[in-house]
């Protein structure tokens, strides 16, 4: 590897169970079609994991992967990405945390790290520099994730480190338990504190005190300067810091969208106390990640003194309007369990959400009821603690579903629950939910947004919408591989000069989607090897058989001719067979024929 472009070079590798630790070459072969991010997580995923691996097994692998601009100024791509297999889904999984941690990954040597195998007691793993250790972490099991953090700065301070930690919830092995770094930001779906808890991994803490270099220094600040202030501060971007995410509150009210009462409707009468006005009130300042002006990131206070980043939007849906909730002070202290516990708001949302409308519609009484803030506060608690009158709902909601009788509303794809938006009031989001290799998701695509909420595409239609979601996913998964916030709108050409720019590779946008392509069809890969197929990229009964019973999209549900045809078109698009494995034509144009005999 060139000591003169934005790579360390080297791979961290840490085996848990026998205290091994030692350090690998990247592999250089992969930088060029895989560049790094999310495209290195799929990679080593799929060449790491054996077929079959129980998620909460020793044998399961953890990847943690930083993109080739972290540690640069340039602004949002200080992003980690944490890769395994989901112990909530089974499929491969990505998730994502703002901050500083890759970036002090880099400063402190390393492109990434990789870690197997079971500590045999509590541990944590510190990384200064090339000094890495396995350390006892009696002391921190059990602990919040604030409080763990605390004591990790005091124990290794003065000088900054930065962690990614597993809160109670993790240490349970709650599904949907997730992953933290700075006190508020998460590597939020898909269960990686499970995986830690798995292993007896409390902690990764990291001091870098190294630096990052690309091979033309002057060329690449001008290029960024000039992609700055001509790009990234303009109004495209500028909302994330006048209104952040809490401005689809109103936008998806409009559109008939917002989880309401566990989905059962689209529209909350109560948004007024919920929205972006409400979180402006609360206001106490903003925050920003490493080198980013944005600062999209909100500390809200609650009138009882009560301190959280947030609450985004997805919290604002999903423990708000689908919990029947419609107060600030409510939701500030349910984003502060969550985060301090370690959950996921958007499927603890959802489970609550879903305990209520089954206690409504007279299937199990839970105790559970809309607009209950005591009972929905304490079952944040008893999910993350796995004790308690709703310890169950820590089986996530296809569990529940299934024990209780309620597979007809139960919202999932994959065995993840539902973001934010409500598919029945925008047909191509649930092709979107259904296709995305880690289940439901809206960061795959966001087709939403030319539907229900700013009215480009017809939303009661899938009429064009397989071209539109395909052309997403592919975009995301090169601009996540760079690794660039969701809050940049930044164009696939800027995109592949600035990482042609810090690797010394040349490549133009559409070789850009071209290596995004290759990437999807690798996380289609992995879940086929899984046993995942065409049954798995389908809607969930309640969007054929549950209309919405009040806004905008009130009374729609989806036909199964309908939804197979579209799924039909957007396999064929994807150069696909009609059961959904890519064909040997489309994995050898991708450069992935040696990975052809794993999806049959």
């Amino acid at each position: 590897m060139s000591p003169r472009n934005c790579y360390a070079g080297k791979i961290l590798r840490v085996n848990l169970t026998s205290g091994a630790i030692s350090s690998e070459p990247l592999k250089e072969e992969w930088t060029k079609d895989f560049i790094g991010g999310k495209g290195f997580v799929f990679r080593y995923l799929y060449h790491e994991l054996q077929a079959g691996t129980d998620a909460l097994s020793p044998s399961n692998v953890v990847v943690l992967f930083s993109g080739p601009l972290a540690g640069t100024i340039v602004s949002t791509t200080a992003r980690l990405v944490v890769g395994t297999r989901s112990p909530a889904t089974g499929t491969i999984l990505d998730s994502y945390v703002g901050g500083g941690f890759a970036a002090m990954l880099k400063y402190a040597g390393w492109d990434g790290v990789i870690i197997t195998g079971k500590a045999p007691r509590p541990s944590y793993l510190w990384i200064e520099d090339d000094r890495v250790e396995i350390r006892d972490a009696a002391t921190l099991w059990g602990k919040s994730i604030w409080e763990t953090e605390n004591l990790l700065e005091e124990k290794l301070g003065p000088a900054r480190i930065v962690t990614l930690t597993a809160g109670p919830a993790g240490e349970k092995q709650v599904t949907f338990a997730c992953l933290t770094s700075e006190a508020y930001r998460q590597c939020g779906r898909g269960g990686l504190g499970a995986v830690f808890g798995s292993k007896n991994l409390k902690s990764v803490a990291v001091r870098g005190t190294g630096s990052v270099v690309v091979p033309d220094m002057p060329s690449f600040m001008k290029m960024y300067d000039d992609l700055h202030f001509n790009n990234l501060l303009t109004e495209a971007n500028l909302w994330a810091n006048t209104d952040g995410t809490p401005i689809l509150v109103n936008l998806t009210n409009d559109g008939g969208v917002f989880p309401t009462r566990g989905f059962t409707s689209g529209e909350f009468e109560g948004r007024a106390n919920i929205n972006t006005d409400a979180v402006k009130a609360a206001l106490v300042r903003k925050r920003a990640c490493t080198y980013c002006p944005l600062a999209c990131g909100r500390l809200t206070k609650s009138k009882t003194g009560e301190i959280v980043e947030g609450p985004e939007y997805e919290t604002i849906g999903l423990g708000g309007g689908n919990c029947g909730i419609d107060s600030m002070d409510t939701l500030i202290t349910y984003n502060r369990l969550c985060d301090n516990l370690g959950l996921d708001t958007i499927s603890t949302g959802n489970v609550i959400g879903l305990a209520m409308t089954m206690t409504e519609e007279g299937l199990f009484d839970f105790g559970l009821h809309y607009g209950d803030t005591d009972g929905c506060l304490q079952a944040v608690q008893d999910i993350a603690h796995r004790q308690g009158r709703w310890a169950e709902l820590s089986n996530g909601s296809r569990w529940l579903a299934h024990k209780y009788g309620g597979e007809h509303m139960v919202l999932e794809v994959k065995g993840l629950e539902f973001p934010a938006y409500d598919p029945r009031g925008a047909f191509g989001m649930g092709l979107a939910y259904t296709t995305s290799e880690r289940g439901a998701c809206h960061m795959r695509s966001f087709v939403v947004g030319n539907e229900a909420l700013f009215g480009t595409f017809n939303p009661d239609s899938f009429d064009d919408k397989a071209a539109m979601i395909i052309n997403d996913q592919n975009l995301n998964s090169i601009k996540w591989t760079g690794v660039f916030c969701d809050m940049w709108a930044i164009s696939v050409p800027d995109i592949a000069a600035l990482i042609s720019a810090a690797t010394g590779y040349s490549f133009n946008g559409d070789e850009a989607m071209r290596i995004g392509e290759r990437i999807w069809n690798v996380g289609k890969l992995f879940n086929l090897r899984e046993g995942f197929s065409r049954a798995d990229d389908m809607p969930p009964r309640a969007l054929f058989e549950r209309p919405l019973r009040a806004g905008k999209a009130a009374g729609k549900t989806y036909t199964r001719e309908a939804y197979n045809a579209a799924l039909d078109q957007y396999y064929a698009l994807r150069g696909w067979t009609r059961e959904g494995v890519p064909t040997p034509e489309k994995l050898e144009s991708l450069g992935l024929s040696s990975l052809v005999n794993s999806c049959k």
